[in-house]
């Protein structure tokens, strides 16, 4: 790594991970509709006219926690086995909670989050995890943000459907697992009280 083409502070875990004998990619990946040389740009040599210079604004800085992870995961990912342990690690993490979402979901409680929760640790490695992650972002945000424009009567219907249908997904679930019919037992009782 050339100090004088590098732009920007120096990245002391990408020089120690460099000096340790790791290849630590410090190019930026290409992205679509975005030139990646001068020679690329349009009118790249009519930067001296008027009107032809590019401007490209930087993009927001990330905090410095996320940049602090992601040069951490970068190193991990800068040795074989630290990538596939990654891989191991971030498979078996999300499954759990995953699995205790799922476990959860027939519950009154954080189900639904733990599944999302699961499904952002898998995010971290997987690509189809952080496309599936975005797409549940996305309906659910939309979904709100409906629900909000609702007026309230609207609102107080959702709701009450909803809590029929946790009450449903309850029943069921303690009738099939557990052999214990709720509704059977409040008739029972009310019949003998």
């Amino acid at each position: 790594m050339d100090p004088a083409t590098t732009s920007g502070p120096p990245n002391v875990g990408v020089r120690t991970a460099e000096k340790r004998g790791y290849a630590v990619p410090t190019e930026q990946p290409e992205r679509p509709g975005r030139p990646t040389t001068d020679a690329d740009r349009p009118n790249a040599g009519d930067a001296g006219r008027a009107g032809g210079v590019l401007v490209v604004a930087d993009p927001p800085r990330r905090p410095r926690w996320r940049e602090r992870v992601t040069t951490t995961l970068d190193l991990i990912r800068a040795n074989p086995t630290g990538r596939i342990t990654l891989k191991i690690f971030i498979a078996i993490a999300g499954a759990l909670v995953v699995t205790i979402g799922i476990a959860l979901i027939p519950l009154p409680g954080p189900g639904w989050l733990l599944v999302i929760a699961g499904l952002g640790i898998w995010a971290v490695e997987y690509h189809w995890a952080r496309r599936l992650l975005g797409f549940t972002r996305r309906h659910v945000h939309g979904w709100t943000q409906w629900v909000r424009r609702q007026s309230l009567p609207v609102r107080v219907v959702l709701g009450s459907v909803g809590v029929v249908f946790v009450g449903v997904v309850v029943w069921l679930s303690l009738k099939f697992s557990l052999g214990i019919d709720v509704v059977a037992e409040a008739m029972r009782y009310l019949a003998t009280h």
